[in-house]
């Protein structure tokens, strides 16, 4: 399946977005949460930006005040996934002129969509910006 969750949080450790491709229950979710976000923001910049936790690769990166955080299979790409971050961070500074934390929570909405027009059924379907964007353009000209 590859992609399993895509997560952002904040430099508190509070989830703006939440993403999953594969059944949870909310208490399982919490609890995942949770130790992604204890583990991955206790570390510091000179360690790398994986971690293994349960049985998932937690890929992330920090942008500013949001880190984005990508649950994999164990034997997933982690340079190909952080590529696939840059790619969600970039595209979100397209539409939005430099995302920040704000951006995400009054437009949770289009984040979920440009995330939709990426990624299906856990798996990367386009990674063109403009092609992403152009349905998102679209429904701002209705």
């Amino acid at each position: 399946m590859g992609i399993r969750f895509i997560l952002m949080v904040n430099k508190q450790g509070q989830t703006r977005l939440a993403q999953y491709y594969e059944h949870l229950t909310l208490q399982e979710r919490r609890a995942l949460e949770a130790e992604i976000v204890r583990k991955c923001l206790a570390r510091n910049q000179q360690q790398c930006s994986f971690v293994e936790l349960w049985n998932y690769k937690i890929v992330y990166r920090r942008y500013v005040s949001l880190f984005f955080l990508v649950g994999v299979d164990n034997d997933e790409n982690e340079l190909a996934i952080l590529e696939f971050i840059h790619l969600i961070a970039q595209t979100m500074d397209h539409h939005f002129g430099n995302v920040c934390e704000l951006d995400i929570m009054f437009y949770l909405e289009r984040a979920h969509f440009m995330l939709d027009e990426m990624v299906m059924n856990g798996c990367i379907v386009e990674t063109s910006k403009t092609h992403i964007l152009a349905p998102i353009q679209q429904m701002d000209k209705t």
